[in-house]
């Protein structure tokens, strides 16, 4: 046996064996089965091995871009794959089915196909991206309302020279793309390697096995890949990290996203910060929390102005707030005040500056810094605003209408 290939025809014939003996099983149960055979846990740790044998036995065939193969095709709506990553999908569309069907029963990889509109139903070429990815099946399992949920895991990129409907099927020829050689890029690596610790941090994004890879892995390549994967961006941008084959210029890239924090603050927000501190040096309190933060902003005209377009009656908030200040944190009382930010304030003032560049603000808002708290969920602030109806999805909402823009 030289791949999971191999495997996947074992399991094929034994399904095929056990249907004439009147016996059923699903193709995820006759992988695990063929897996138990050949004496691995599961068919995800076959898969492996046998990849892992491939590549060290089998010398890598010469990517040349004039050549072309034929895959089964899946389009993606909302999801960017990178390499070496696995993905969980959740399929429906009957071209998409059968694609899947055609794979799994002829042991082939499929293209990972981006589409330029989520809302397109029927994509053809003009529909999707030029760089896609070919990807791995370890799994399909039917769902019970009729879809699928398929495990895929990404394995180099390609460049699709065609996609369409074939025999109601969707179906992509593919080339192999060059990325380039690799070059030493251990400063720019460390930099990024400070930057996402602050991100992730900000995000919320917990990455405990990152931090291993980055010590034990140099290639550039595959440090932008496991970046990319992990980052909070708009299907545009994460394409075009996709999309940038040099390794080098992807890191750079990367560097300059996680370098979204160092734009501008609106000149209202920059008040609003201040005035929360002043909320806060009134009372002598010690410190400066969420709730002082949030009473300055239903001042911020921007702030202001997504709250009331998600009906919050703001006099009520404030009411709110005020008596949460005034008879919670009485303990927190000093003699001589000079406020500290909390660390929860400082995770919404740094979430705030992604948020901003996520939506494409020029500068930091209030209503960027509104979003921020959302993700501080035992917070008295996050559960205030949403006594009073503003929710993470309406402000969000509001803002995709241009609400809480600003100026820089």
């Amino acid at each position: 046996m030289r791949d999971f290939r191999d495997a996947k025809a074992m399991a094929q014939a034994l399904r095929e064996s056990l249907t004439h003996k009147a016996v059923t099983i699903s193709h995820s149960e006759s992988l695990e089965l063929v897996s138990k055979m050949l004496g691995a846990a599961d068919w995800n740790t076959l898969s492996a091995m046998l990849q892992a044998d491939r590549r060290d036995t089998v010398a890598p065939a010469a990517r040349l871009k004039t050549t072309t193969a034929l895959y089964p095709a899946v389009p993606l709506r909302d999801l960017v794959p990178f390499p070496n990553a696995t993905y969980p999908l959740f399929v429906g569309r009957e071209s998409t089915v059968r694609a899947l069907n055609q794979a799994f029963d002829g042991g082939q990889e499929v293209v990972l196909a981006i589409q330029r509109e989520a809302a397109v139903d029927d994509p053809r070429f003009s529909d999707v991206y030029e760089i896609g990815i070919l990807a791995q099946l370890l799994e399909l399992v039917p769902l019970e309302d009729g879809t699928f949920r398929v495990l895929t895991r990404g394995l180099r990129r390609v460049a699709l020279r065609s996609f369409a409907a074939e025999s109601a099927a969707y179906q992509a020829e593919v080339s192999d793309v060059s990325e380039g050689a690799t070059r030493d890029a251990r400063d720019l690596i460390r930099r990024i390697y400070q930057r996402f610790q602050d991100y992730a941090a900000a995000h919320g994004i917990l990455v405990p096995d990152l931090w291993l890879f980055f010590d034990q892995t140099r290639d550039p390549g595959q440090i932008a890949d496991t970046v990319a994967t992990r980052m909070k961006l708009s299907i545009r941008d994460k394409y075009e990290l996709l999309a940038t084959l040099d390794p080098m210029k992807r890191l750079e890239r990367i560097e300059a996203l996680l370098n979204a924090s160092q734009r501008p603050v609106s000149a209202n927000y920059a008040a609003t910060k201040r005035q929360a501190l002043d909320h806060a040096d009134r009372r002598r309190h010690q410190y400066a929390t969420l709730e002082h933060l949030l009473l300055a902003l239903i001042d911020d005209a921007e702030a202001s102005a997504v709250m009331r377009a998600c009906d919050a009656d703001l006099g009520g908030l404030s009411q709110g707030l005020v008596q949460y200040l005034d008879n919670e944190l009485k303990h927190t009382v000093i003699e001589a005040a000079s406020a500290e930010p909390t660390a929860a304030f400082k995770r919404v003032d740094q979430r705030a500056a992604f948020l901003a560049q996520e939506v494409g603000y020029a500068a930091v808002t209030g209503a960027n810094a509104l979003v921020a708290l959302f993700a501080e969920t035992r917070s008295p602030a996050a559960r205030l605003l949403a006594e009073h109806g503003v929710s993470r999805g309406r402000a969000d909402k509001a803002i995709a209408r241009g609400v809480g823009k600003g100026e820089p």
